[in-house]
């Protein structure tokens, strides 16, 4: 029963790597798999291992997994719809606007460095959504538009590896006790700056962005991006960043999980969007299309039940209980994975460098949910932050890799075959130097 329960994972995850091809939503494997391989569980009757790693009943195992992968979703639900409403009332447009050069050297500085820091504010797929819609009126051909947004797509997946909201590993990492804030950010911005400065400084010199950007004759550049007089932009935009920005610092001060921190910062939020409005003519016929309920529509949920259903299965694995590699107790499958690999290769930085490239082939979300039960050392161990790391940035080496780098492509229909040739050995540079420092780091500090 074991051998069918991680065939079908292994179906399930083959369905949602070639989605594309296949043209199916890659939730729809996601849930099947996952309650197929309970099921499977149950029938079979086969020992579970539970959090403490001891063989215990399959009911409560599972409870304990649903409310750990609960926490996770509670916790995504509430950060995308203050996204949206930020976006809602055009808060985005205060800080965009801004940008007003032709030059293509620094219009791509300007842009990476917002998509590094936004991400890490807001999270990685949110900032790309945002940069991508920006760039189009920034630059209205679309072959040099490509560029920007692919080098916009590494600066955004390195910026979401130091923050614990700013990817979807990270923020699975830090509910799960891995990392902590302080750990996350002092050990990994160093490493995440240097991942994105690298491929910059090699972009810089290439002919691509030399000159300035190629403007229609019958476009006035600067009424293109003139400022949206919407009152609301402001308001929203530092309420919703405050927002996000409040829920660590909650966690620190409370010692609660971060999805009540959310939960607070969400009503907030709320509370506020419900008594502004982003025009001087607004009525009631009008105030829905920016109030929360309208936010809340505009959630992806398909990316929540994905979620739901890969980190359902991946418990399975990481609950069956086989045979220890010592022959002599019972673990977890994902473990005993994890021993079989310490012993088959001697650096544990080669498996996770290793992890790096596969999240560049194979969802992340599943990798990192994986490592978290093949593994049981203690917060803000290396290996954490590493992981964090590898998972966070090494989707940018192909644009399938990362949810920032799907979503780009699905706004602007980025070609795999170009983005592989003419960006991937600059995202694959930033990463492996961005790993340097990691490991240069741990070998200093410890």
């Amino acid at each position: 029963m074991i051998t069918a329960l991680i065939v079908v994972f292994i179906l399930g995850y083959l369905a949602i790597v070639f989605e594309h091809p296949l043209k199916l939503d890659k939730t729809v494997p996601a849930l099947i798999m996952g309650g197929i391989c309970w099921a499977l569980i149950s029938l079979g009757h086969l020992e579970v291992v539970g959090y403490d790693h001891q063989l215990g009943d399959q009911k409560d195992v599972l409870l304990h997994h649903i409310g750990k992968i609960a926490e996770i979703l509670l916790f995504l639900i509430g950060a995308m719809t203050i996204v949206e409403l930020i976006d809602l009332h055009k808060g985005f447009s205060v800080i965009t606007n801004r940008i007003q050069t032709t030059n293509k050297t620094k219009m791509l500085w300007l842009i990476c460095i917002l998509a590094f820091f936004l991400s890490a504010t807001l999270d990685n797929l949110a900032s790309t959504i945002v940069l991508v819609s920006l760039l189009r009126k920034l630059i209205p051909d679309k072959t040099e538009r490509l560029w920007f947004v692919s080098m916009a797509v590494i600066a955004a997946n390195a910026g979401g590896a130091w923050s614990p909201i700013g990817d979807v590993t990270t923020t699975m990492l830090w509910i799960g006790g891995k990392v902590s804030t302080g750990g996350l950010i002092t050990r990994l911005v160093l490493p995440s700056i240097v991942c994105i400065l690298v491929p910059l400084l090699i972009a810089s010199n290439l002919k691509i962005f030399k000159g300035n950007i190629t403007l229609p004759s019958d476009r006035d550049f600067d009424a293109k991006i003139k400022e949206e007089k919407l009152l609301s932009s402001k308001v929203m935009l530092l309420v919703g960043v405050g927002g996000l920005i409040f829920v660590p610092i909650f966690k620190t001060l409370t010692h609660l999980p971060p999805y009540m921190g959310m939960m607070l910062s969400l009503g907030v939020v709320w509370l506020v969007s419900e008594y502004i409005h982003p025009e001087e003519e607004f009525d009631t016929e009008t105030k829905h299309l920016y109030s929360a309920h309208h936010a809340l529509s505009r959630i992806e949920m398909s990316s929540i039940l994905f979620f739901l259903g890969i980190l359902v299965a991946v418990a399975a694995l990481e609950s069956v209980a086989v045979m220890g590699h010592d022959g002599t107790h019972k673990v977890g499958f994902l473990m005993s994975i994890a021993e079989t690999m310490q012993e088959a290769i001697p650096s544990q930085n080669i498996v996770i460098i290793i992890l790096g490239f596969l999240s560049a082939i194979i969802d992340n979300v599943p990798l990192v949910a994986a490592s978290m039960g093949m593994y049981t050392f203690p917060t803000d161990d290396f290996l954490w932050h590493f992981i964090a790391y590898s998972a966070g940035t090494g989707g940018s080496m192909l644009i399938i890799g990362s949810a920032a780098g799907v979503a780009a492509m699905g706004m602007e229909k980025i070609d795999f075959i170009w983005y592989l040739k003419k960006i991937s050995w600059l995202a694959l540079a930033g990463f492996l130097a961005g790993a340097a420092v990691c490991i240069a780091m741990q070998s200093v500090f410890g």
